[in-house]
């Protein structure tokens, strides 16, 4: 689905509405969690998608105290700016990230990066052309390929947007992120019975991990089948963030309005052919 929607589920759901914007698979830079294991950034004591509102902003001070220090270090520039999203502060990620351009302009990662944050902060266009410049035509990148998919899908570009996933998995077969991306974009245009033939399809996947099945959960209970939803939503994790998830997926699926236009929408006949 596109970043913004994808991101406030899956995090949410994950860390207790502890985190903010969407998964964008962004790009040849590697995960948050995996660069805190570089010497250059503080140590963290878990899993950034194991940490509640608290422990995230307690990290971001630390990072922001060594890109202080450093500003023109890609790694730590990078990992501060990922957490800064993840605490809702998309404005001053994007400008840690333009810093770290302008100091490490022909770094892949860092490109790829900068698009994410752009794409956060609602710059869609703009993140659109960073990636591309990210991109290596002789050697594509799946990641890059998926992020672009994500966001032509906040653009409103459902087409456009399953062709990049669909290019990407060209690359990278079964990926399931690709898929899980595919699925919610279906989401969006209210298909929820195709959005969850690719959900589980890269939920089935032995490289799968919580946030695809936490999508998962949250198409199944916007069918109506909360009991099965809950189950999926409680997987793999502990009982205090498998409440928070469930709690979160109840108020989301609560909701008068755009949850009932989507499951209301999906009664109508599919045109998962046409796109």
């Amino acid at each position: 689905m596109p970043a913004s929607l994808t991101t406030t589920f899956t995090n949410r759901i994950l860390q207790g509405a502890a985190a903010s914007l969407l998964v964008l698979a962004l790009a040849g830079c590697s995960t948050t969690k995996d660069r805190m294991t570089t010497g250059s950034v503080p140590k963290l004591t878990k899993p950034v998608e194991e940490m509640d509102a608290t422990e995230l902003r307690s990290a971001t001070d630390r990072l922001g105290q060594a890109y202080e220090k450093n500003p023109r270090d890609p790694v730590t520039g990078v990992s501060y700016a990922n957490l800064l999203r993840m605490n809702g502060r998309d404005t001053q990620a994007l400008a840690v990230m333009q810093q770290v351009a302008i100091a490490n302009p022909g770094d892949r990662n860092v490109l790829a990066a900068y698009g994410k944050a752009q794409a956060a902060a609602g710059q869609f266009q703009q993140a659109l052309d960073t990636i591309g410049r990210a991109q290596t035509p002789d050697r594509p990148d799946w990641k890059l390929i998926s992020a672009q998919g994500a966001i032509l899908d906040q653009m409103g570009r459902a087409s456009d947007a399953r062709q990049r996933y669909r290019d990407a998995l060209d690359i990278q077969p079964n990926e399931p992120s690709i898929l899980s991306n595919l699925g919610m974009s279906y989401v969006l245009t209210g298909d929820l019975r195709t959005a969850e033939t690719y959900l589980r399809s890269a939920a089935s996947q032995p490289t799968a991990d919580s946030r695809v099945r936490q999508n998962l959960a949250l198409v199944v209970g916007l069918q109506g089948r909360f009991p099965e939803a809950e189950q999926i939503a409680r997987r793999e994790l502990s009982p205090q963030q498998a409440d928070a998830n469930v709690a979160y997926l109840r108020g989301m699926l609560s909701q008068p309005n755009s949850w009932q236009k989507l499951a209301a929408k999906d009664k109508a006949p599919s045109d998962t052919n046409t796109n």
